[in-house]
């Protein structure tokens, strides 16, 4: 087998007494995509600033790449991109200027820089934006741009941090594309993000986690069919409470009542179906169970601050 990519083991970061990351044991296999979801407060931004040698763990021993973090930090992190959840290109450097300075961090020569630009760039679709400044860029181009950025020094092991927060759906759908693409490359992607489509779309395996802890790991399909039933059918309108004890609860498996709406689960969605068409005051939506329902069942649906 080879090496892995990240081992960690009891990984814990406690601030004041509290742990914020509490003992996680976490792999990452070589060309591996892998979606780490989780609530506001779950411990994911500590978690990754411990993976990326940022922040020490109080306890628990982590390699990445091979190495001992955080002993090893520096040498490490040549051999890891990262997109953060917050753009921080220069505004007072063009484009291209964005990605020979960034490569310099990593000790490339501008010659060596300007070898790897083109194909970038390309990458990126934004070979006819090479000399544009920054702020006239939309924000689906900052991303993309972010995106190479991060590939300058040819990482092994890319993090992204909530990649495609804000963008439209067009420039959403074509950095999914990209994603893609490097991982077929065999670059390792871990991956966090608030939209549980992206991770069930993109990944091998998601990892849940709240509270500091990782919930459970599976890829997306098997998770779902392990917590959720297959269909599921969301119900409201006028009368939907008389309406679910007296025909709605005895034709689900599972029922639950989230503000004016209930949500049936079941194996056999047409009695549902059947007996709602007869219930013209009712309005329901139809649709396969997704991962959504796995990360609200695990982690609770109450709103959490970020």
């Amino acid at each position: 087998m080879s090496e892995l990519v990240v081992e960690a083991r009891a990984l814990t970061k406690r601030y004041g007494g509290e742990a914020v990351v509490d003992g996680v044991d976490l792999r990452l296999a070589p060309g591996e995509f892998c979606g780490l979801l989780g609530p506001n407060g779950a411990g994911k931004t500590t978690l990754l600033r411990m993976l990326i040698g940022n922040t020490p763990p109080s306890s628990g021993t982590l390699q990445v790449l091979g190495l001992p973090i955080p002993a090893r930090a520096k040498r490490m992190r040549c051999g890891v991109g990262v997109v953060p959840q917050e753009d921080n290109l220069d505004p007072d450097f063009t484009v291209v200027e964005n990605l020979r300075v960034y490569g310099s961090y990593f000790g490339l020569s501008r010659a060596e820089a300007d070898q790897r630009i083109p194909e970038l760039l390309d990458f990126a679709e934004l070979s006819g934006k090479s000399e544009a400044a920054i702020n006239t860029l939309s924000g689906g181009m900052r991303r993309r741009l972010s995106l190479v950025r991060a590939l300058i020094n040819e990482p092994r092991l890319l993090f992204l941090d909530e990649p495609t927060t804000g963008l439209d759906p067009q420039a959403r759908h074509m950095i999914w594309q990209r994603l893609r693409a490097l991982r077929h490359r065999g670059i390792t992607l871990l991956l966090t993000t608030h939209y549980m489509e992206e991770a069930e779309r993109l990944c091998d395996r998601v990892i849940v986690m709240d509270h500091g802890r990782i919930l459970d790991s599976d890829h997306p399909g098997a998770l779902i069919r392990k917590y959720i039933e297959p269909q599921v059918v969301e119900v409201y309108g006028p009368g939907i409470d008389a309406w679910h004890d007296t025909v709605g609860a005895a034709l689900a498996r599972r029922s639950e009542c989230v503000g004016e709406t209930m949500f049936y689960y079941t194996d056999d969605e047409h009695p549902l179906i059947e007996a709602l068409c007869a219930s013209p005051k009712l309005t329901f939506i139809h649709r396969p169970a997704n991962l959504e329902d796995v990360f609200l069942k695990l982690t609770g649906r109450e709103l959490r601050e970020a």
